[in-house]
């Protein structure tokens, strides 16, 4: 995985410079999340892969299934398709949103926990997530019903395990050290 992340690091990187000096950031988003769904589609995939197939044909193949994307959008594809990096679409598409949060000084927080939680343990773990990573926090909670109880909080690469399987496993590992 981490091969991937340096060979799209850069064109994420210039995809999130072009997207921010033309103040389109929200546009970019969505153009490399479609582009990067319709890339995991088994049939795209071996359309990506034909050999008779030139970059051109697949850049223009692959455009007429995303849709209507601006000109520089469609420069982008090309650029991918020419330096047979559209395998790549997925993992751009995850650093171009990182970028992005990172600039717009937001954190996409996942919460797993063994029952849904009420409105108000929402917003009041959204206020404390956002005074602990100082940016403003967007929630998305899930339920796990194997979870005994408890959550866990996964904030970017940080992992907060709240459970009471996780409380368990750290007291038994301190009762044995």
């Amino acid at each position: 995985m981490a091969e991937l992340s340096t060979l799209a690091r850069p064109y994420a990187k210039a995809a999130f410079a072009h997207a921010q000096q033309a103040s389109d950031l929200a546009g970019w988003s969505v153009a490399l999340a479609t582009a990067a769904a319709v890339s995991q589609n088994e049939k795209i995939g071996e359309l990506l892969d034909d050999p008779q197939l030139t970059s051109d044909a697949r850049a223009e193949k692959f455009l007429a299934v995303c849709g209507d994307f601006s000109a520089s959008q469609q420069n982008f594809i090309k650029l991918l398709a020419e330096n047979h990096r559209m395998a790549l679409l997925p993992e751009i598409s995850h650093l171009f949103e990182a970028l992005k949060a990172d600039a717009e000084s937001t954190l996409e927080v996942e919460v797993l926990s063994a029952r849904a939680l009420s409105e108000e343990q929402a917003q009041r773990l959204t206020l404390a997530l956002s005074k602990k990573f100082s940016r403003e926090v967007h929630l998305h909670s899930a339920v796990d019903e194997s979870l005994l109880g408890g959550a866990i909080i996964r904030a970017g690469d940080t992992v907060i395990d709240g459970t009471v399987r996780g409380r368990l496993a750290k007291l038994a590992e301190a009762m044995n050290s």
